[in-house]
């Protein structure tokens, strides 16, 4: 299993079901990370080593999971985490309600091992797509800073100080400026120039 998604959060107040939930799970391969209370996992969940998904019981001290997952969704700066939510609650409004605040799939209680297996797959595999678009986009952000910073290097003629745009055209350096930002410019003699040209004439 990927290293970087088999990390999860178990979020569940009731010892006996965190504990056959945590059995089961690492017997699937799974990293395990634990909390007691909804409060523990949105610390979890918003820490910089936050795992890839979880499972979030729906009623629990402090915070409930619904109020967990609006958390989670609110930092928007983070990887995407999957998160499952695990309820007894089974009218279609308060699955709705959980989905709307976040959460991405849900199993009622008493679950059933292979199916939650199974939806976690699916985690997984959504998991693994976000972080290849996350790579992809991070890629192409740096390919298109590098085009903008080489865009920055003009080829300069060495003797005429000409410089050669964009459709490989040499132009005065001055006209080049001009139709890049409109940028006019008057033209004068630096000293430098003004006493090396006195020297010339007096020769």
């Amino acid at each position: 299993m990927n290293s970087t998604i088999n990390r999860i959060l178990v979020a569940e107040d009731h010892y006996v079901s965190r504990h056959l939930l945590e059995r089961n799970l690492q017997n699937w391969g799974f990293d395990v990370l634990t909390a007691q209370d909804g409060a523990a996992a949105a610390e979890i969940l918003a820490g910089p080593d936050a795992p890839s998904l979880a499972i979030l019981d729906w009623m629990m001290p402090v915070m409930d999971g619904v109020e967990v997952c609006r958390r989670v969704r609110q930092n928007r700066n983070s990887p995407y985490i999957y998160l499952l939510m695990l309820t007894a609650k089974s009218q279609k409004d308060e699955i709705a309600a959980g989905l709307d605040a976040g959460a991405d799939d849900y199993v009622i209680k008493p679950f059933d091992p292979d199916e939650l297996r199974a939806r976690l797959k699916v985690g997984q595999r959504v998991v693994e797509l976000e972080r290849a678009l996350e790579k992809r986009v991070k890629d192409l952000e740096t390919a298109l800073n590098d085009v903008k910073r080489l865009k920055t290097l003009l080829p300069i003629c060495m003797y005429c100080k000409s410089v050669r745009d964009d459709r490989d055209y040499w132009r005065q350096i001055d006209e080049y400026i001009y139709a890049e930002t409109g940028t006019d410019f008057s033209h004068g003699i630096c000293p430098a120039c003004m006493e090396k040209m006195s020297k010339e004439l007096q020769l």
